[in-house]
């Protein structure tokens, strides 16, 4: 981890949700997250790479404060979120904002694009309606924006617009933290990297740390400082980008990074194919919850849970790295 400031922190992070299974079925218990932990520096970016399903999408919600953790402590600046009062979740909440998967879908089509730069100025009583107006404006030219589309709709831009005027959005209460949770999934191949290139230029003038939820693991060697696998709600392995990519430790790590596609030949490696499919969070199998897909499990994994332990510049939960 980075020297410098750390904004936010987690330990131990878990969330599990009653649902029913019937009318006469009763209820169970679904443990999305089973105690996640991490920092991130100020300026720093970690990735959060997984299958869908494995609690990435329930991570976001717990940072961005939109849910409260079942148990664990999360941080930001120091100031423990659970216990602090409603005025300080208030000012707390504007210092981690989140940009979503589809542009579209998170713009109210009824917005021109200045008033959606606006409103959360507005909501939180910050300045007023000319010194609104110029920030957005600003924002608007920071993200690569023209002034006359201050007045469109959401409908009249292309995805790769739209995305731009998302991130806008998140970044006008000047957050701490921005949690991107699959931003360009959505967008067309030849637009991503310009969206990429625009997050990693706004994070170098901002210094804002990004929380960059993926499954595309180039786009995560692209971004991230340092990346958290994800499985089953849990994180298996964590670590620098490079230490990660280039000496994979986790059984299910190698098998993601061996399904990522390269032009170069010098960087593939042999296709692991994982059997079965990712068990259900409503009976997680005993042990390591991998052992079952696992191509190098052995009986005591079936038998014994898995903590990170240090490997290195790494952290891994596996007693065979």
């Amino acid at each position: 981890m980075s020297s410098q400031e750390i904004v936010l922190k987690a330990r131990e992070l878990k969330r599990s949700y009653e649902v029913r299974r019937g009318m006469f079925a009763g209820s169970a218990t679904v443990q999305a997250l089973g105690g996640v932990s991490f920092e991130v520096a100020r300026g720093q970016t970690l990735a959060v790479v997984g299958e869908s399903g494995c609690g990435k999408s329930t991570l976001a919600r717990l940072l961005t404060m939109i849910e409260a953790p079942s148990a664990g402590s999360l941080q930001l600046k120091g100031v423990e979120v659970a216990t602090a009062s409603e005025e300080q979740k208030r000012l707390l909440r504007r210092q981690v904002q989140i940009v979503f998967q589809n542009p579209y879908g998170s713009l109210n089509p009824r917005q021109t694009v200045i008033d959606a730069l606006m409103e959360p100025l507005l909501v939180n009583g910050i300045g007023d309606a000319s010194s609104r107006r110029a920030e957005a404006e600003a924002m608007m030219a920071r993200v690569g924006l023209r002034p006359e589309q201050a007045a469109r709709y959401p409908h009249m831009f292309s995805g790769g617009q739209r995305q731009r005027v998302a991130i806008a959005r998140a970044l006008m209460l000047k957050p701490e933290v921005l949690v991107l949770d699959e931003p360009v999934s959505a967008l067309d191949v030849s637009i991503r990297a310009q969206v990429l290139n625009l997050l990693v230029q706004l994070q170098r003038e901002l210094g804002v740390a990004y929380v960059f939820i993926s499954h595309d693991l180039s786009v995560v060697r692209h971004m991230a400082d340092e990346v958290a696998v994800m499985y089953l709600g849990r994180i298996v392995e964590r670590g620098p980008r490079d230490a990660v990519f280039e000496h994979p430790a986790h059984p299910y790590t190698q098998a993601l990074l061996s399904a990522t596609p390269t032009v170069d030949p010098a960087l593939r490696r042999e296709r692991i194919i994982l059997q079965g499919e990712l068990p259900s969070p409503l009976s997680p199998p005993s042990g390591c919850a991998f052992h079952a897909r696992c191509p190098k499990a052995e009986a005591r994994c079936s038998a014994e849970g898995q903590v990170l332990r240090v490997l290195g510049s790494q952290q891994v939960a596996c007693f065979k790295a």
